[in-house]
């Protein structure tokens, strides 16, 4: 039979395949070729013969399974490229990678490919192509041999079960992603919730997010402040933190030119546009407005500073009010993802988030105000101290509740006149709230009548009187007290005396010699106080009578004595009782600490008996230790004390004096020097709790050896800021003084937060030998 190449023919003829042949003689053993033609041409299988030599293979024959396939008659294909099927929609034929395949290197196996193609009526379909090569006699490839059929049903299945996979695996990513979200809102006070909200629905639902909330003006939130906070006011000039112009000169009131200008954001947030609202990113927004401060800050935090400003090509994002229930909290805003959920279901998921989280900021806020209310109540109550001229004296109350500032037990410190002070302690049955509440009024009742009357047994019987009458339905112990100057003139207050007569507590005139105070005391039902004289310890255990309210009897008065040098101890059972122990053995745990303090200040004597006896106390602790300064005495006896000294200060101006004069007789006691250093920096850190914190004040001081450390807790827990001071007014520069003069740092504390200094030496100490 005569050989040829294939050729160009009709549809209806069978192609002369010759010795290019499909299959071999080993394959189909017998037949005629012309028959193996035919057979081609009626077989059900769309077939085409190309031309390889051409740039991109031609179409040579085509039988008339491939024209019901692809709706494309075969004499109109014929010498067309076989890109000719290929759909606009889809991916074009890899020719190269085809060629490649098809190569010299082939061992003959079938290259196969799916690829969409466009029917001649317009509609699509996968096709599977099967290539392979067709040689003549010589083994020269003459034409390539293509095989094609319709897999459109299997590309649908493989897209349905691949999108299931996908739905699969982000209902899965969106239910973890929700429930990390939940753990997050179950802790709204972690300073970072928003932000580490955000992060998880930028996986999948949002390209980025972030809350704004409308504290004085909507600005990016991390967190939620638990109250809400005013921002500064927004203005083109650079002002400080007080709001005034850093450069003097410069205005930075509210500028007074008239604008049409309506903010989107602020209108959407006052509740005149109903959200959600697309929102340009552009940088044309007036300065100071909502919409100028969110686009600026989310341009900057999406990495989207180069993006176009104006005009085409502005950013977008969209904005989503958090609502609250008596205003609303701020806006929600997010910029769509290109690779995560749809749209609907981002849409879905963001408004839940919203919602969650507002409902978490109303509650977060809820709770603040009423704890703030509690605390204003609480600190109302609770003890405070005034400072009595010609006595040395050191208060300390410690709640059992880690969640109550007030329990019981209270104290107070009274300045009758100016020549009898008052002491009062007392403990009222029960730590809850009914306690406190017993205890509120019962010192209001013993102060009001401390005023009035100066003998402590009448003011116990006016005070059983009336509770009677209250019908009060705690019972409660106490100790009243007076304490009357009786030689020497009236001594100098601790603002009106210096040098080592005020650090020891006596006055100018009472240097060299000391000072006695007749005390008379009454005790209703509580434990008696101890009188300390030169390592001799006295129970105080006359003028006893019942509880408070139910005295029958006429309260008679003790009295006593204080020499130069003694202390009186005050206290609750608080400081003794144990679990482990009787209350008698407490006591004389108490009395045996007492007489083995050799402190020569109150505060050192009062923070050995808590370093000794109340170290894990099982109720309430009220202690009050009244010593009277020995001019003749003090310092000139060793002394072995734990180096660390407390104090709790109320939140007022005079607490900045009080806390230098701390320092001061502190620094004597420890014999330590630069105590012109260690005043500035109490000073400076005590009035920024005054200034700018609430509640009371602790003031606490460590020897640490090699300087002194201070340490300032207050309510507040932002942390204290270096500033520059101000140009238009005084003051600002109590940081920089404290830095000049110590190291410094601070860390959070229970709500507030906790200041410390360590003021530097002002000369060094000497080297080690060897060092």
């Amino acid at each position: 039979m005569e050989s040829a190449r294939p050729r160009r023919g009709v549809s209806g003829d069978a192609p002369d395949l010759g010795d290019h042949r499909p299959v071999t003689h080993d394959e189909a053993p017998g037949l005629p070729l012309p028959v193996l033609g035919r057979a081609l041409q009626g077989a059900g299988v769309a077939a085409v013969l190309l031309d390889p030599t051409a740039p991109v293979p031609t179409i040579l024959w085509a039988n008339d399974s491939f024209g019901r396939l692809t709706g494309h008659l075969p004499d109109d294909v014929v010498g067309l490229p076989v890109t000719v099927l290929e759909s606009d929609e889809g991916s074009a034929l890899d020719l190269d990678a085809v060629r490649a395949a098809m190569g010299p290197s082939s061992d003959g196996t079938p290259v196969t490919w799916r690829m969409l193609n466009r029917r001649a009526d317009g509609a699509h379909l996968w096709c599977e192509y099967a290539l392979s090569q067709v040689r003549g006699g010589d083994g020269q490839v003459e034409a390539w041999l293509a095989l094609l059929s319709d897999v459109s049903g299997q590309v649908r299945d493989a897209a349905g079960r691949a999108g299931a996979v996908r739905r699969a695996e982000t209902a899965e990513s969106v239910v973890s992603m929700v429930s990390g979200v939940s753990r997050l809102l179950n802790d709204m006070e972690y300073p970072f919730v928003l932000r580490d909200i955000c992060a998880a629905y930028g996986r999948g639902v949002v390209a980025w997010g972030g809350f704004f909330l409308d504290d004085g003006g909507l600005g990016y939130s991390d967190g939620v402040p638990p109250v809400a906070l005013s921002r500064p006011r927004r203005s083109p000039v650079s002002t400080d933190a007080l709001g005034d112009a850093r450069v003097v000169g410069e205005s930075a009131g509210t500028p007074t030119d008239v604008t049409t200008f309506i903010d989107p954001l602020r209108e959407l947030v006052d509740g005149y546009v109903t959200g959600p609202v697309d929102f340009p990113l552009a940088t044309t927004y007036p300065a100071g407005s909502d919409a100028a401060t969110v686009s600026a800050e989310v341009r900057e935090r999406a990495g989207l500073l180069d993006a176009p400003g104006d005009g085409p090509g502005v950013p977008v994002a969209q904005v989503v009010v958090v609502p609250g229930r008596r205003a609303v909290h701020g806006v929600f805003v997010s910029l769509r993802t290109v690779d995560g959920v749809d749209d609907e279901t981002s849409a879905r998921l963001v408004t839940a988030l919203v919602d969650r989280v507002a409902v978490g900021v109303d509650t977060l806020r809820l709770h603040a105000r009423e704890h703030t209310l509690a605390e204003t109540l609480q600190r109302s109550m609770l003890p405070e101290q005034v400072e009595v001229a010609g006595l040395d004296v050191w208060t300390y109350y410690a709640p059992t509740s880690d969640d109550a500032q007030i329990g019981g037990d209270w104290y107070d410190i009274l300045q009758i006149d100016e020549e009898i002070a008052g002491v009062v302690i007392g403990d009222v049955v029960g730590h809850d709230i009914e306690a406190a509440a017993t205890m509120g009024q019962l010192r209001s009742v013993v102060r009001s009548y401390a005023f009035e009357l100066t003998v402590p047994g009448p003011v116990l019987e006016r005070v059983d009187q009336l509770v009677a009458g209250m019908r009060v339905q705690r019972s409660a112990s106490l100790v009243y007290a007076t304490l009357r100057r009786t030689t020497g003139p009236r001594p100098a207050r601790s603002d009106e005396v210096s040098g080592s007569a005020a650090a020891s507590g006596a006055s100018a005139s009472d240097a060299g010699r000391g000072v006695r105070w007749r005390l008379e005391y009454s005790r209703a039902g509580h434990l008696p106080p101890l009188l300390v004289r030169r390592g001799v310890v006295t129970q105080l255990d006359g003028a006893g009578g019942a509880l408070v309210g139910f005295g029958s009897r006429a309260r008679t008065t003790a009295a006593t004595t204080l020499e130069p040098g003694d202390t009186l101890v005050l206290y609750t059972d608080g400081l003794i009782e144990r679990r482990d122990r009787a209350l008698r053995q407490g006591l004389d745990a108490l009395v045996s600490t007492a007489a083995s303090i050799t402190a020569t200040d109150a505060a050192g004597i009062g923070e050995e008996l808590l370093a000794r006896l109340a170290e894990a106390p099982e109720d309430d602790v009220a202690v009050v230790v009244v010593r009277v300064p020995d001019p003749a005495r003090d310092g000139l006896l060793p002394t072995v004390s734990p180096r660390s000294r407390r104090w709790v200060l109320p939140s007022e101006p005079a607490s900045i004096g009080r806390a230098r004069h701390a320092v001061l007789r502190t620094c004597q006691a420890w014999e330590i020097a630069d105590v012109s250093s260690a005043e500035l920096v109490v000073s400076e850190l005590v009035a920024n709790g005054v200034l700018h914190g609430w509640g009371h004040i602790a003031l606490r001081l460590f020897d640490t050896g090699d300087g002194l450390r201070i340490e300032v807790e207050d309510s507040n827990p932002s942390p204290p800021v270096t500033t520059d001071g101000h140009a238009n007014r005084l003051g600002g520069y109590g940081m920089q003084i404290v830095e000049r003069l110590a190291d410094w740092g601070w860390r959070p504390s229970g709500t507030g937060k906790l200041v410390w200094a360590k003021v530097r030496p002002v000369t060094p100490r000497p080297a080690q030998p060897g060092a």
